[in-house]
């Protein structure tokens, strides 16, 4: 139980993929502008993020490794995602119409999601067993929704705010996100 502790910690606020491992900055960008979409995102790509990490979990255990065929894993891993994050599309289009067009392209670009892919390749690496990796993929989606939670919420007062023209939009997001990413390698001692 200790370690499943020392691991959200690490995986939400220590080694933030978003924040501390620079993974997934399009949705992170893209997405932020209003607190609904960043929460469905959010949801997204927490739900791809375990199925993915699952799949590729057995994909790579009971494939790739047994025929001796690693070189494929890439490959594998993003026909695996795409499929995934084309389920999910499907499924938003028909059940949640409005968050689905909030999403917008940022939707199946979650294919092309780093951090995806790079959460797929650290269970591998750091070879954790099944369950392992399921609880590592979660909370590596949990630390994803949190930054970008975080973020749209600042990005909501922002603007309510007067920015000046010149800094409007996309260069106050920048500035804010590199502010929250400082803030969270305060959490560098723990873990």
């Amino acid at each position: 139980m200790e370690n499943y502790i020392a691991m959200a910690i690490g995986a939400i606020f220590v080694n933030n993929i978003l924040l501390a491992q620079g993974l997934g900055s399009c949705p992170y960008l893209g997405t932020s502008k209003s607190m609904d979409t960043a929460m469905g995102m959010s949801m997204a790509v927490i739900f791809v993020l375990v199925m993915a990490g699952a799949a590729t979990w057995i994909a790579d255990h009971f494939l790739l490794k047994p025929y001796d065929i690693e070189f494929l894993r890439t490959l594998v891993f993003i026909l695996i995602i795409a499929s995934l994050v084309q389920f999910v599309e499907m499924f938003m289009k028909k059940s949640v119409p409005a968050l689905y067009e909030g999403l917008g392209i940022f939707l199946p670009l979650i294919t092309t999601n780093c951090a995806v892919m790079g959460a797929c390749l650290m269970n591998i690496n750091e070879e954790y067993g099944f369950v392992t990796a399921l609880v590592n993929a979660l909370l590596l989606g949990a630390g994803f929704g949190l930054a970008l939670i975080l973020f749209a919420g600042v990005r909501e007062r922002i603007l309510l705010n007067d920015v000046p023209e010149a800094i409007k939009d996309t260069a106050i997001g920048l500035v804010t996100a590199g502010f929250i990413s400082l803030a969270f390698f305060g959490f560098q001692g723990l873990g």
